[in-house]
């Protein structure tokens, strides 16, 4: 008999196999269980006696090195990735022979060893894609880069083929490095849903999850019998881009309004919930219209203004209320895409963005010195309304563009927090200690889609 106490809490995955096998074996006398006291050990085990890769070692190996474990046996797939964590033996087996010959010390196994460090320094100056190959879109590129200095949401509408989607896939390589502790959280989640690539023990870059329109509620936001992190958690400390918002179902983007505000979704059942990282940047795109393009009045395809209508109200207005940027994307004219000059890359951008929020941080670390942080804050996008208050004050000018901006487009409370922290993030971006009317003019033109008649 096997007992896995604690018994209400309800056992799962084939993790268990190697630490069952090896325990039946140690109470029949055929293992000294001298040893099995010192070390963390899971496994899948095949029916020849080959161990196979787990989910979660890095999570497991950081709960060992917590409970003082001395090492941890567990499959040789998965050493690199356990070895991240230092001050813990991390012992590579391939069968269960192996194991027992270890545990009975007739085997010399040496401990996996990992420079993280090196590892996470070589892989993060690495990128496949660059904004030097997007062509044209200035401005496009202008309000992505206030985004990525922010933190910011964005929404791009404009027709097909305009360039949402490349741009959107560049947005990664402009956002700061990671730090290593970003890097070690992103990793976990990765190696709980057993999506760690093979070959790599640590995510290095900010990730980038760009998941089909057709994707259930479920797979986005995480979940299952057993809970397990969905798209948005996959998409921690970097990107989740949304092609075609509208087509998504209601229900799947109604879930991501808590996860927006509050960082972390919370997956709910019966016997406990689970509470998941969730900290991305949204950037979504869409087409004006059914038919993709702007809607002009009185042109023989353009459709009907009820079927404009019908297609904008799949995206609800708290939904767009969350969402702090909304950017209009025309077509790259010819002379644009033949153009010899050559377009600004990725780097030269992202080195703006960190010296923008390396202003944010040290503002946001003389609060925590004061004690006026009741929670860690890393980005303007962050910033509750009570500090939005304190950091984003403008003047008496500033205050009435603002106020007729609000009348004239109706602009929810909400929207008016958000205008103000990228204004905020615009005056960072130009160095300015104060918001000037400049800023908040633009600040405001980013809210497109609160305008009457935005589509024509």
């Amino acid at each position: 008999m096997v007992n896995l106490a604690p018994a209400d809490i309800r056992k799962e995955g084939s993790a268990y196999d190697l630490p069952i096998a090896l325990g039946v074996l140690s109470a029949s006398g055929q293992l000294d269980s001298t040893m099995l006291d010192k070390y963390m050990i899971m496994g899948e085990l095949s029916l020849d006696g080959i161990l196979r890769p787990i989910k979660g070692a890095l999570p497991i190996a950081i709960e060992a090195r917590k409970q003082g474990f001395k090492g941890f046996i567990l499959p040789k797939e998965n050493a690199s990735e356990a070895a991240i964590v230092s001050n813990l033996d991390i012992i590579p087996v391939e069968n269960i022979a192996e194991a027992i010959r270890f545990l009975n010390g007739k085997l010399a196994i040496d401990s996996v060893q990992q420079d993280t460090r090196d590892i996470f320094y070589h892989e993060n100056s690495q990128y496949d894609v660059d904004f030097s190959d997007v062509k044209g879109q200035a401005s496009i590129k202008r309000s992505l880069e206030i985004a990525a200095a922010g933190g910011h949401n964005v929404i791009m509408v404009g027709p097909p083929g305009s360039g949402k989607t490349m741009l959107a896939r560049r947005m990664h390589t402009i956002l700061p490095p990671m730090t290593l502790q970003e890097a070690l959280e992103t990793t976990k989640i990765y190696s709980v849903a057993g999506k760690l690539p093979a070959g790599s023990s640590l995510i290095a870059h900010r990730p980038y999850a760009s998941p089909h329109h057709t994707i259930s509620d479920a797979a986005l936001v995480g979940g299952g019998n057993i809970p397990q992190p969905g798209q948005i958690s996959l998409a921690h400390n970097g990107v989740l881009f949304l092609d075609e918002l509208p087509e998504f179902k209601r229900s799947v983007l109604e879930v991501m309004r808590q996860p927006l505000e509050e960082r972390a979704v919370t997956i709910a059942r019966a016997k406990g919930s689970v509470k998941f990282p969730a900290n991305f940047m949204l950037i979504a795109s869409m087409n004006p219209s059914p038919s993709g393009d702007f809607y002009t009045p009185g042109e023989s395809h353009a459709d009907s203004p009820a079927a404009v209508q019908r297609y904008l109200s799949k995206i609800s207005g708290p939904l767009l209320d969350r969402i702090d940027i909304h950017i209009e994307v025309n077509p790259v004219s010819f002379d644009e895409m033949t153009s010899e000059r050559e377009a600004e890359n990725s780097e030269s951008i992202r080195q703006r963005v960190i010296k923008a929020r390396e202003i944010q941080s040290n503002r946001f670390q003389t609060l925590k010195e004061q004690q006026k942080l009741s929670a860690p804050v890393y980005s303007n996008a962050m910033m509750p309304p009570q500090m939005v208050k304190e950091l984003c004050r403008i003047n008496q000018a500033g205050k009435t563009l603002l106020k007729t901006a609000m009348e004239r487009l109706g602009l929810s409370s909400r929207a008016y927090d958000r205008i103000l922290k990228v204004s905020r993030t615009i005056a960072d971006l130009a160095g300015k200690e104060d918001i000037q009317i400049e800023h908040l003019a633009e600040a405001i033109q980013y809210r497109s889609l609160d305008r009457e008649g935005w589509m024509s």
